[in-house]
């Protein structure tokens, strides 16, 4: 008996062993015609099942086995491609975009953000019906997300208005939603275009700051790319990096939405991979209890030290999604978490992770505002996470997070996730100042007038800047916060709107001072997390403009986004903008690129120009 289960046992491990012979590893790279690595890219053998994805470099590793025959390459706006395995080792594909394919998309996508894949039946859209009017049509009929009004900044004379005052955002989450947009083969809403985050989701190589401010002070100066009778002017700031081991203890309440709308592939299972990720990231010093809320809020998981890692994804893995939305509730018990294991001197935090279709108990956004206003007073913030799409508030995710002294991403990727959850795990999670306020005051001598490109739910009254009572935007270890403005230098002779002369103001200009070369000056007013008291940095601005082809890559790539911006949004001001130009410039300033995350912009623009092309079929 004894001999006959040997002799088994070794038949088992020799086939075991012949199988892991016939396996072999496949690398390779997927890139555009244009030689643009693509991002996301299904790398499956052809009829198996489940496969690999390419990275945000293009990337890809595949094993398969001696009898498989053909990969299989696709991606949404592309043309599927397959190439014979053989005996190689390394497999570099171009994908070509669908222009001539009118018809349909991919089998796997539904065009039109609202639509929800059903397995019985599909909804399919022309890939034509990509224009703006086309978009509207077919989705309303459906779609109910919802995003704030943006009434973009005009120009504003000098002489009148020499002061732009606005608070901070480091939010990015309009980025990765024009992202979902494209990628599923449609333009995003013009208000779904905030420019100030599409800019601010990408890094720049700002000084590390040095002195007795928590950031550094950027600007750089150069002829308007759009208008070259105008300058373009950035202004940067680099907020402290502070190791992750350094960070003080975190107590941290997940809210999670549990609620029917949150049952989705793109909703309930990427959040609990997400999720995953950052409790991965979690310290032994660093707690975290677990509210969830679908027709009521409850409490799942108490206050759990982070290396307990096993219990909290436990708690996660667990968690179904099914009824109502009382997200009121959910945020009302989430604060009285967080106050119960309230780490004096550490991080307080709450993490929602929603659509934020909140329907049950209390719901509006003003009674949202409310709630997180008053609450941010005891020294928890908010960090917002949006799932999702079809029924996707952003206009309340944004609120909550700017009234709550919070930040604010779009999660519509597992790379989207680590990026915001790992790389950028100080600045999503520990606040370095807090009410940061920009205000310039411009020089009439040298300056006519002045267009701050976005911030324009981010405004203040100039007054406010020297009011310490004054909410205003949050700036976490490594983040950066970039501001460009369009500049129309003094004696252009350019007609632009004005008003008549005052009757009872004087300048108060004084010409005999030393100003005749600073063409602004910067002021910022900022407090420490746990401070409300204001300090102020202050730095002059000299009037010396590069041409743009002469700029710094910094400069030059976050005009690039800015163009882009003003083409989704159909901008006014937009002037010669064109995606060619943008796609160019982007190119010209990429830089390293170690994440490959200028690389996917530039494969952005290419497709919005292939919608283009099908759209004028």
């Amino acid at each position: 008996m004894k001999n006959s289960l040997f002799t088994f046992a070794i038949v088992i491990l020799a086939a075991v062993a012949i199988s892991f012979a016939e396996l072999r590893t496949i690398t390779g790279l997927v890139t555009d015609l244009q030689g643009t690595p693509l991002q996301g890219v299904s790398v499956k053998v052809k009829g198996a099942p489940t496969g690999s994805i390419t990275d945000l470099k293009g990337k890809f590793s595949i094993s398969v086995e001696q009898t498989d025959k053909v990969l299989v390459f696709s991606l949404a706006g592309y043309n599927t491609a397959e190439e014979k395995i053989n005996n190689r080792s390394v497999i570099n594909v171009k994908l070509n975009s669908e222009v001539a394919d009118s018809v349909s998309l991919s089998e796997n996508v539904v065009v039109g953000y609202g639509a929800k894949e059903e397995k019985a039946s599909v909804k399919y859209v022309p890939a034509v019906a990509c224009d703006r009017a086309s978009f509207q049509r077919y989705n309303n009929n459906f779609n109910t997300e919802g995003f704030a009004a943006v009434a973009e900044n005009g120009f504003k004379n000098v002489k009148n208005n020499p002061l732009s005052t606005f608070s901070i955002d480091v939010d990015n989450a309009s980025y990765s939603n024009i992202r979902r947009f494209i990628n599923s083969g449609s333009l995003p809403p013009a208000d779904a275009v905030r420019i100030e985050e599409m800019i601010n989701y990408f890094k720049y190589n700002y000084p590390e700051p040095n002195g007795v401010h928590p950031f550094s002070v950027y600007t750089e100066l150069a002829i308007c790319p759009w208008n070259r009778n105008h300058t373009l002017l950035q202004v940067g700031l680099r907020g402290k990096s502070i190791d992750k081991s350094s960070l003080p203890p975190s107590n941290l309440v997940f809210l999670i939405d549990v609620s029917g709308s949150m049952d989705d592939p793109n909703k309930l299972p990427l959040l609990k991979s997400a999720f995953g990720l950052l409790v991965n990231e979690l310290r032994a010093q660093d707690h975290v209890a677990i509210v969830v809320y679908a027709g009521a809020a409850g409490l799942v998981l108490e206050s759990t030290p982070g290396n307990r890692k096993g219990v909290i994804m436990s708690a996660i893995d667990n968690l179904e999604a099914g009824g109502s939305t009382a997200g009121g509730e959910g945020l009302k018990l989430a604060y009285k978490e967080a106050q119960k294991n309230f780490v004096k001197g550490g991080n307080n935090r709450i993490i929602l992770a929603t659509d934020g279709d909140f329907n049950v108990g209390e719901s509006s956004n003003g009674g949202m505002e409310r709630l997180v206003e008053e609450k941010r007073e005891q020294g928890v913030f908010i960090t917002v996470l949006g799932f999702g799409m079809g029924n996707y508030k952003d206009d309340k995710m944004e609120l909550i997070a700017d009234k709550g002294n919070g930040n604010y991403a779009y999660i519509d990727n597992l790379q989207e996730a680590r990026k915001v959850l790992v790389r950028e795990f100080g600045g999503t999670l520990f606040t370095i100042a807090k009410d940061v306020k920009f205000q310039l005051e411009f020089n009439p001598s040298m300056v006519e007038s002045y267009r701050l490109i976005g911030y324009e739910n981010r405004l203040l009254n100039d007054e406010d800047f020297n009011n310490d009572t004054k909410d205003a935007g949050e700036m976490g270890s490594g983040h950066m916060v970039t501001a460009l403005y369009e500049i129309v230098p003094n004696g252009s002779g350019e007609r632009l709107p004005s008003i008549d002369p005052l009757k009872y103001q004087s300048p108060k200009f004084n010409r005999e001072e030393n100003y005749s070369d600073e063409l602004l000056t910067i002021k910022v007013r900022y407090k420490k997390p746990d401070g409300n008291t204001s300090m102020l940095l202050e730095k002059p601005v000299k009037s010396t403009a590069d041409d743009i082809d002469e700029a710094s890559e910094n400069l030059r790539f976050a005009a690039a986004v800015a163009e882009f911006g003003m083409i989704l949004r159909e901008s006014e001001f937009k002037g010669s903008s064109s995606l060619e130009s943008a796609a160019k410039m982007a190119k010209s300033a990429r830089g390293e690129d170690e994440d490959g995350y200028r690389s996917e912009f530039v494969r952005l623009i290419e497709t919005v120009k292939s919608m283009r092309v099908l759209a004028d079929k």
